[in-house]
């Protein structure tokens, strides 16, 4: 039987009213969990269905800089002596983020009821927390460090942020070039081939083998054409809603792994992630278990993902963290001999945090190196494809003195 995520309703021992989200098989199942924990179940339901889920579509997304912003602001705040309740209300109305604000005020409303700030967290209905800030702040409100956890958060995702916007500014270049690419190919094969095609049909003659794979292309372009654009529409949109389902990712991310050039730097961004959030995690005495399994998810690889699986099942048995890292090609042996040394002088999270800086050097190099190839070879090609279809629709004028004749 499948798992679904369920929202309830409940009330505590207190009479306190209390909400949240679970996954379970059943809503029976729900009910009898709540009951066990000493709840009196008020309603159970699947989340995010009907109305309310078309409802979330609109919402405006809560991005990682808006949290990295909000993390830095709270520890500073807290920092300063404000109260965990006074820091929230000034933040739930200074944010930006229309949504970000919503979800504040809902923080703020189960704070004030006796929630923990890591609760009040992990009960927002739309996720907006990711499973390493909840841990991070459970983290500090159990060590009396929320402040400095904040900052940690605030520090990990200002580093997220930066790494992506480095891969994207090597990308763009490459996909408006190859877009603009496209465009123009499109549109010569729409336009102006067949005017060139008329202009040769009343001439007569026999036409180039290269002029005459153009005019070929041109009609069939023409009448596949809308059907074409309502695939690749359909596609974008199948891809926006299904992108991040588990089966999908199985093929893709492996895919990844694979490409030339490109398979490299994935490999590099994924596993400065895994080093840099397994380090904060451990720096700031959540247990490996839990890191390992909160790591696994943050990553954005499903390969590294199940790696970390096995691991964490064989350090739940006692062994150490290192070996069953070596049984993964994915990680390379440089990663795996850093940990074991760290390991044997108990200082894995330094470690890990040497290996983060080092994928961060390595992957903004690999992005520059890439850039620097990437914008030559994307002018050849379009110089290529664009001069290729003008040599092939002049080609037939070579011959016009001759038909005319």
């Amino acid at each position: 039987m499948s798992v679904g995520h369920y929202d309830y309703k409940v009330r505590d021992a207190d009479g306190r009213f209390r909400e949240g989200r679970v996954k379970a098989e059943t809503q029976s199942a729900v009910a009898e969990k709540l009951m066990a924990m000493g709840y009196i179940p008020l309603e159970v339901k699947e989340a995010g269905t009907g109305l309310q889920k078309e409802l979330s579509l609109g919402r405006k997304r809560v991005k990682m800089k808006d949290l990295a912003v909000f993390a830095r602001q709270l520890a500073t705040m807290i920092d300063a002596g404000l109260t965990l309740l006074r820091s929230l209300s000034i933040l739930a109305e200074q944010v930006e983020n229309p949504s970000l604000r919503e979800v504040l005020a809902k923080v703020k409303t189960d704070v004030e009821g006796g929630h923990s700030l890591s609760s009040a967290f992990a009960n927002d209905e739309h996720h907006t927390f990711p499973p390493f800030m909840i841990s991070m702040t459970k983290a500090g409100e159990a060590g009396g460090f929320l402040d400095l956890a904040m900052r940690q958060v605030a520090d990990t995702f200002e580093a997220e942020v930066k790494l992506r916007g480095k891969v994207k500014a090597a990308m763009t270049y490459p996909v408006v070039v190859f877009v603009m690419a496209i465009l123009m190919c499109v549109g010569m094969l729409l336009f102006i081939v067949p005017v060139f095609e008329k202009m040769f049909s009343d001439l007569g003659g026999e036409l180039p083998a290269p002029t005459q794979f153009l005019v070929n292309l041109s009609a069939a372009l023409r009448f596949i054409g809308p059907g074409l654009v309502v695939v690749v529409v359909a596609f974008l949109w199948w891809w926006r809603r299904h992108k991040n389902d588990e089966k999908v990712r199985d093929v893709v991310d492996p895919l990844k792994l694979r490409l030339p050039v490109f398979g490299g730097l994935a490999r590099k961004i994924a596993l400065a992630r895994f080093s840099r959030n397994l380090s904060v995690l451990l720096s700031s005495g959540v247990p490996i278990l839990a890191s390992l399994e909160i790591v696994g998810s943050t990553t954005g690889s499903v390969v590294i993902t199940r790696a970390l699986d096995d691991v964490r099942q064989s350090v739940a048995q006692g062994a150490s963290m290192s070996g069953p890292l070596a049984g993964h090609a994915i990680f390379p042996p440089m990663v795996v001999q850093m940990i074991a040394s760290g390991e044997e002088t108990g200082a894995v999270d330094s470690m890990l945090k040497r290996i983060a800086a080092f994928y961060d050097e390595e992957v903004e190099a690999t992005t520059e190196a890439l850039t620097s190839l990437i914008e030559p070879l994307m002018i050849a090609v379009l110089g290529a494809l664009v001069g290729g279809m003008i040599v092939a629709l002049y080609l037939p004028i070579f011959n016009v003195a001759n038909l005319i004749q």
